[in-house]
């Protein structure tokens, strides 16, 4: 089974303590930043939602969360992720291999960080972070210059 043939894991989420926040995140999670995300989840930080609540323009913003070291390989299917979301979208760099390459920055076939990929809006640092530093990031979205900041096309300018 390759990248390419898994469907994506996309849920919806709302962010306790901020209940104007509501995301729908796609988590490409490929290391032990990933486990992070199922902590905040277990500890009730994140909330799964049944359905999709909007602001009050109606929008719903969809967040790719890339955690864990990405690969040449991956590239693509990373890419291919992105492409597939709903607009409007943000991305979300979740700890430091995702961010630089962590550890393995050195290694030939490792991206040197998310961003020679797809536009960022938040990193998020640690190796790995914290499951309150994923939910800091993701109210990190939701200010208004994030969301005006961001095209079409998901591009901050």
């Amino acid at each position: 089974m390759t990248l390419q043939s898994l469907p994506p894991l996309e849920r919806r989420y709302r962010v306790t303590g901020h209940p104007e926040l509501r995301v729908t995140i796609l988590d490409v999670g490929l290391a032990c930043c990933a486990l992070e995300v199922g902590a905040a989840i277990t500890a009730g930080l994140l909330v799964p939602q049944v359905s999709i609540d909007t602001d009050s323009d109606g929008c719903v913003v969809s967040v790719l969360l890339i955690s864990g070291t990405v690969t040449d390989a991956l590239a693509p299917g990373v890419i291919r992720a992105w492409g597939a979301l709903e607009e409007p979208r943000l991305a979300v760099s979740f700890g430091a291999c995702a961010n630089t390459g962590g550890p393995y920055w050195d290694a030939p076939t490792v991206t040197k960080g998310i961003d020679q990929l797809i536009p960022i809006s938040v990193y998020i640092p640690g190796c790995p972070p914290r499951p309150e530093a994923l939910v800091a990031g993701l109210v990190r979205l939701a200010r208004p210059a994030v969301l005006t900041h961001s095209d079409q096309s998901g591009e901050s300018r």
